[in-house]
């Protein structure tokens, strides 16, 4: 019987040793690691079981039992076939008994030898289990857009990829999250009256009619909602709003596509990718492009971040080799991933930036960019899993 867990901890030496205890053991593998343990944690777990409907969970207490308990409850009731190995310092009946009621199925004290570890894994193993049936969340998809450097086109592919989704009738938010730049409402020729400020402002008492009246609707059917368009001064929006905002959208919005510019050090950035069930990192055939994206691909998975959740997508991918440009042989073997898709070029971008209108709203200009695009998004989303992209052929 094949093992996938998935280790939530903030611990690195914690998440080390669950990989550490799984080499000797066949057909066993971590799939999925949370570093950051918070109260929106269910959301990714839920994306993942949805790729591994039969993971079980490892969670550590020890940080923060208080937390971690409530964390823990709300993943399972979010997940309640789930099976959760809790593991803390206290060894106490009541630290067992509370970690057993918040929903956990098991229970290790730390520090975890490996025969209590081997022992664990067993009762796992015999453990009648129902795996999450797939597809079964009714929590909206985030999509992010990460540009490994400056001017790789990340916000235009958002903006786009936005809009093909409000064409299929998805209930669809644009979260432009690129607080120097803030493009997204300028490639859409619109002028906010309400920002995320108003957004931090208005927490505690946001639902949908409330968000829906202040945010602007593009005339694709789509929401877009993004940072003040002053320079002068940032506006207070933190992470821990970030992370109430998005569980918000999450719950409201069949998808949350969001322009995340280039930052890696911003915090709301940061939690923005951790909420994400995709993270297109944006990249072009220029070595620098490549450069910036092998170190960015290197930080992301020491945050915890997975390949099934990290896509390399290629902007303006051309086939015909260059002295100046990567090929698709050289980005792969750099970055030690395949690239996921590659966008083609075309003058109609440009074009459709200057009219401040998405280019998906114009089928006709660029029918070969429309017709790319479109089966990037459907392999994204995946509506045709199986058809090939342009750059895959490629290969």
């Amino acid at each position: 019987m094949a093992i996938t867990l998935l280790v939530a901890s903030s611990d690195e030496h914690f998440r080390e040793l669950v990989r550490d205890n799984l080499l000797n053991m066949q057909n066993a593998k971590v799939v999925a690691e949370y570093p950051d343990v918070s109260g929106n944690l269910y959301i990714r777990v839920l994306q993942d079981l949805e790729r591994h409907p039969e993971a079980a969970m490892f969670f550590d207490l020890a940080s923060d039992p208080d937390g971690g308990l409530k964390t823990l409850e709300r993943v399972k009731q979010a997940a309640p076939d789930m099976y959760v190995v809790a593991s803390n310092y206290a060894g106490d009946g009541e630290s067992v008994l509370a970690a057993v009621r918040a929903g956990a199925n098991d229970y290790l004290v730390q520090p975890v030898k490996r025969i209590e570890f081997r022992d664990a894994i067993t009762r796992l193993e015999h453990a009648p289990r129902r795996a999450a049936a797939a597809g079964a969340s009714k929590l909206g998809k985030v999509f992010t857009f990460l540009g490994a450097k400056g001017g790789v086109g990340t916000t235009t592919l958002a903006v786009n990829f936005a809009g093909v989704l409000a064409q299929r009738k998805q209930r669809t938010v644009l979260l432009d999250l690129d607080w120097s730049a803030n493009d997204c409402a300028m490639q859409l020729g619109a002028a906010p009256q309400y920002t995320l400020h108003e957004v931090g402002e208005n927490l505690t008492r946001l639902d949908q009619a409330l968000f829906e009246g202040f945010v602007t609707r593009d005339p694709l059917g789509f929401f877009l909602v993004g940072p003040p368009d002053s320079l002068d001064q940032r506006a207070y929006f933190s992470e821990p709003m970030f992370r109430e905002f998005s569980t918000f959208l999450i719950e409201k919005y069949d998808s949350v596509v969001i322009d995340a510019g280039r930052s890696l050090t911003d915090e709301v950035t940061l939690g923005a990718l951790h909420s994400s069930s995709t993270i297109f990192l944006v990249v072009d055939q220029q070595f620098p492009s490549i450069r910036n994206a092998q170190r960015y691909l290197a930080a992301l998975v020491r945050l915890g971040f997975s390949q099934d959740q990290l896509k390399v997508l290629v902007n303006r991918y051309q086939k015909r080799g260059s002295p100046d440009y990567a090929t698709l042989e050289q980005i792969q073997q750099t970055l030690n991933q395949k690239v996921f898709y590659g966008i083609p070029p075309s003058p109609h971008v440009l074009n459709s930036i200057n009219r401040a209108r998405p280019f998906v709203a114009d089928r006709q200009s660029a029918p070969e960019l429309d017709r790319a695009f479109r089966t990037f998004v459907d392999r994204a989303t995946g509506v045709k899993k199986d058809e090939a992209a342009p750059a895959a052929k490629a290969s």
